[in-house]
């Protein structure tokens, strides 16, 4: 079926007559052929170097922006993986003429954007400012100065990033899956992780740059209020010295499928979803008439509101959201369908995964499907064409991958090409789900038996090394030692953070601490109240953002002109949870405690102690040997279902003969906060009114 284009055209008033004719209205118009599109072609020149210089100009805003694209193979980083993204990082850092402090000045003041990658720079600023921001972006390309002081500091985030990437299963399925997908030996699958950034160092950085920043591979976009000769005088005066040189070429085994469909499993033992992949790699050159059949293929089976939303969502009611994608590559490109699931629906979602791949192979899709699709396409392409650095992309690739000259122009014309047959025999290629890996992050306790009649299941880590099973029966938790109940476990705990007889003599905790949201910073001050009154606000530069009060029998949560009064058994567990020493309270508020078990947390063992209060409950982890609480979780209401809470507890210290943590991370889904405590204070003499519930 033809995509329609519908073009309206008015009739101008020059007189013109038109013979009246009778319409039929019953019937709909006649698809209309594809318009060929007149893609604008930019003006385009290279440097001596070899600096290939596209120039789109327009003059509708009094702005222009400089891309620098570098054009080189990716490659293995070894045992130092991840020095390339940070050297790229380092490229913004200073100059040989300017620190950090100065670049970052500099641009500032010009009201300018300057970002640097591994794979080239962006830069964009007034019309007015164009010498200045070109000064500053080719002293960035031409004279970068790494040093150990930025050096340092991008090691840290970096692996404070990948410390959250471990508590975050949607990136531990995608680190795990990219593995064996691709293979550690391919630069696509090597894992980074806090040893291999340790490693790295300024020398590594340092040919990084002077072995990949070539002029000799780049493609500068300059777009925007500039003419094709004042780009050529400015980019000669500010590149034209830029040295060229030899960049390497590596070659690599192509990854493989499996040779049948195996189970990746990783288990994490608190979990209340499952993410899922299916995933594969798939040979699919970017640019072809092949890749454009792949992705209206892809949007029949796992685009928005497809075939795989329509079905695990909209029908089944296992998810919020079900997608696939075929990613095209000039190395090696991927399938993958995915969707966080309900633990208890995790094989029944598998299954529907697998009955989607299987059913886009073997029939054609509709006509309704593919028109819907070819007009989606036609509207989101015709839409990016109001983007003049669209039209500079379409030039750099059109160079880059060696294409036709029309290929941009008459790319509609292929999308209306591609028939219901092309969609089938494509999906026949480039899906296999016999020959896939059905990557499983979730609580292998309750789902790894169901997960048995897709394949042989084999258990990983989040570094996507292979691990034993665990014993049968013991997916998660080893058995309880012998002699041991959680009352012991309890006691030990109150010993070891100085015993009762201390505990009893605080009264009252006030709390200072802090942390990072989204590069704010949160301030937190949290009151406690013997038995069990607390008070907890959270502050962002001097505004209250969020406050919860309990006054022992009441829990209120307000904030940003809203409140909420909690209760039942919900606000008798936050009650408990927030108490001064909860465990000291189980008695009293009627809580039942269940030793469950040993489970690694950290690396280490740690006493499972489940708590349970009327219809609510939650867990308690108590290091074996020092006895000391290492975390507390939960389930709370999230926007998929039920999500886990893990409040890590660390870095205990001694106040008033008593040991309090620290250093709290808590884990809430995706995200991850670690908040940091300033001061504890114990034995203010705290009024009751501090915790007044209105």
């Amino acid at each position: 079926m033809k995509t329609k284009y519908g073009i309206a055209l008015g009739l101008l008033a020059f007189n013109l007559t038109v013979s009246a004719q009778k319409v039929d209205r019953s019937k709909l118009p006649a698809d209309a052929p594809a318009p060929t599109i007149k893609v604008g072609k930019p003006e385009s020149f290279t440097l001596d170097n070899g600096l290939k210089v596209f120039v789109v100009q327009n003059n509708k805003l009094p702005r222009v922006a400089f891309s620098l694209l570098l054009d080189y193979l990716p490659f293995r980083e070894g045992d130092k993986a991840g020095y390339v993204d940070i050297a790229g990082q380092l490229m913004r850092t200073g100059t040989q003429k300017m620190t950090k402090d100065q670049l970052d000045e500099a641009v500032d003041f010009i009201g300018a954007t300057l970002n640097t990658s591994p794979t080239g720079v962006y830069a964009m600023s007034l019309k007015k400012h164009t010498p200045k921001l070109l000064e500053l972006m080719s002293d960035v390309v031409l004279n970068p100065k790494f040093t150990q002081e930025e050096l340092d500091k991008l090691k840290k985030q970096t692996k404070s990033a990948l410390a959250a990437q471990k508590d975050n299963p949607n990136a531990i399925a995608s680190r795990v899956s990219s593995i064996l997908v691709y293979g550690k030996d391919h630069p696509y699958g090597e894992p980074d992780t806090e040893e291999t950034v340790d490693r790295i160092t300024l020398d590594d950085c340092k040919k990084f740059y002077e072995t990949y920043y070539r002029p000799n591979i780049g493609y500068l976009a300059v777009v925007g209020d500039i003419t094709p000769a004042e780009a050529r005088t400015m980019v000669e005066k500010y590149f034209g010295k830029w040295q060229k040189g030899e960049v390497p070429k590596p070659t690599y085994d192509l990854p493989k499928p499996p040779a049948k469909t195996k189970i990746a499993l990783v288990d994490r033992g608190n979990s209340v979803q499952s993410v899922v992949y299916v995933t594969h790699p798939v040979l699919l050159k970017p640019y072809t008439k092949e890749s454009i059949q792949a992705s209206i293929t892809n949007d029949i089976l796992g685009g928005s509101e497809a075939r795989l939303f329509n079905n695990l969502r909209e029908k089944r009611g296992f998810t919020y959201g079900a997608y696939s994608s075929l990613t095209s590559d000039r190395l090696v490109g991927r399938f993958r369908a995915s969707a966080s699931v309900r633990n208890a629906v995790t094989d029944s979602s598998v299954a529907e995964f697998m009955n989607e791949l299987k059913a886009i192979r073997d029939s054609k899709p509709t006509a309704d499907e593919l028109a819907r699709t070819k007009s989606a396409f036609a509207g989101n392409f015709i839409f990016t064409l109001e983007d003049p650095q669209t039209i500079a992309n379409f030039a750099i690739n059109t160079a880059r991958y060696n294409l036709p000259e029309d290929f941009f122009s008459n790319y509609l014309k292929n999308v209306d090409a591609v028939t219901d047959a092309d969609v089938q025999a494509t999906a026949q290629k480039l899906v296999n789900p016999e020959t896939a890996y059905i990557v499983v992050v979730g609580k292998a306790a309750e789902i790894a038996d169901k997960l048995k009649k897709f394949g042989d299941i084999e258990y990983f880590d989040l570094n996507g090394t292979k691990v034993e099973a665990p014993a049968p029966g013991r997916l998660t938790t080893a058995a309880v030692p012998a002699g041991m109940s959680a009352e012991q476990v309890i006691d030990k705990y109150l010993t070891a953070v100085g015993g009762k007889d201390a505990i009893a003599k605080i009264s009252d905790v006030t709390y200072k601490m802090s942390t990072e949201m989204q590069g704010r910073t949160l301030e937190i001050e949290s009151l406690q109240k013997s038995p069990n009154k607390y008070a907890m606000s959270v502050s962002m530069n001097g505004q209250e953002m969020q406050k919860i009060v309990s006054d022992g029998s009441k829990v209120k949560m307000g904030g940003m002109g809203q409140s909420q009064t909690i209760e039942g058994d919900e606000a008798r567990v936050q009650i408990l949870q927030n108490s001064l020493f909860p465990e000291l309270q189980f008695a009293a508020l009627g809580a039942k405690t269940t030793l469950a078990g040993v489970e690694k947390i950290n690396g280490r063992d740690a006493y499972k102690v489940d708590v349970a209060l009327g219809s609510q409950k939650f867990t308690e982890y108590f290091d074996t040997e020092t006895g000391l609480k290492v975390q507390v979780s939960s389930t709370r209401p999230g926007p998929q279902g039920e999500m886990a809470v893990d409040v890590g507890l660390s870095d205990y210290k001694d106040v008033n003969g008593v040991k309090f943590p620290h250093t709290r991370t808590q884990n809430m889904g995706p995200m991850q906060m670690k908040i940091a405590t300033q001061s504890i204070a114990v034995n203010k003499g705290l009024q009751d009114k501090s915790f007044s519930v209105q």
